[in-house]
């Protein structure tokens, strides 16, 4: 099992991608998306510790979960499973940056890095449609 700090190890050149669109005129709603594996034994349930503890926190910063589901087995792509998938969504890539920057998160963001045994945060923008 990996170290709860590998899974939620952050990309820095992604990151900062994150940070400088984030600076810009174009920096509208964004969703993001969270891909979750639990730590056995608790792992859930401390997932939706954070989740309740969050909530007004996300909230504050004009975000909302808008999809919740329970991961399944991929039919293409890598044989990574997921516990749980999550889209979040925020009205800029500046009130994800508050959100996480803030200390009441920073006072909650240990019970997220306790829960998982590996994440993956992507920031997705609307594309076309299909």
């Amino acid at each position: 099992m990996a170290d709860p700090a590998e899974a939620e190890q952050l990309r820095p050149e992604a990151f900062q991608a994150f940070l400088e669109r984030s600076r810009s005129d174009d920096d509208g709603p964004v969703v993001m998306l969270n891909l979750l594996a639990m730590k056995p034994d608790g792992g859930m349930a401390k997932y939706m510790e954070y989740g309740e503890a969050v909530a007004p926190i996300l909230a504050g910063v004009g975000g909302k979960p808008i999809f919740t589901g329970a991961g399944a087995a991929a039919l293409i792509g890598s044989d990574q499973e997921w516990d749980l998938v999550l889209l979040v969504q925020y009205p800029s890539r500046a009130a994800f940056l508050e959100m996480i920057g803030s200390p009441e998160y920073q006072a909650i963001a240990h019970l997220r890095t306790e829960a998982l045994a590996a994440s993956e945060l992507r920031p997705l923008d609307a594309g076309p449609q299909v």
